[in-house]
């Protein structure tokens, strides 16, 4: 159930290039349900960017948990993926089209961070504001990314389940 003051998503995955898309498409569609409209190319952007990260570095395998929250006035987005590797915002080369991933999740959100989860794993999450006004995301796809900085918090467990089969 979806509350008014708590709206929550979640969506298993093996992070797979073809799975990536797909979980793009079900973030929008969520969002277009919560009549956020306004958030959809910054969170498809953040998520795309997560789940990529997942399919290039974690080991022992691709399983994650995205999960999307809106608490009042901020809709936060998480992954969650079974490496205890925590990532690390990486000066990339200019040109390049590897390594500027969590420097635009950075740019792009309110905040983000990343935290242990349990023995296992960990959760990278970043944070929107729903009230805030819309940031253009062609220019952090460009590259033009300044201002990284990672700051505490993280989305609660409970709501809707949805398993993207693998």
């Amino acid at each position: 159930m979806i509350s008014q003051r708590s709206r929550h998503c979640t969506v298993e995955l093996q992070a797979l290039p073809s799975r990536i898309g797909q979980v793009r498409r079900i973030v929008s569609a969520q969002l277009r349900y919560w009549h956020l409209d306004a958030l959809i190319d910054r969170a498809s952007l953040g998520v795309t960017e997560l789940l990529t990260n997942v399919h290039r570095h974690a080991e022992p395998d691709k399983t994650c948990t995205v999960e999307i929250e809106l608490r009042l006035d901020r809709l936060t987005v998480s992954v969650h993926d079974h490496d205890p590797r925590l990532p690390a915002v990486c000066e990339a080369e200019p040109g390049s089209t590897c390594g500027r991933g969590l420097a635009m999740v950075a740019e792009l959100s309110e905040s983000w961070g990343v935290r242990p989860d349990g023995e296992e794993g960990k959760v990278v999450w970043f944070a929107l504001s729903a009230c805030a006004p819309v940031v253009s995301v062609r220019s952090l796809a460009s590259g033009d990314v300044e201002g990284v900085a990672a700051v505490g918090g993280v989305a609660g467990r409970r709501g809707e389940r949805a398993v993207v089969p693998g």
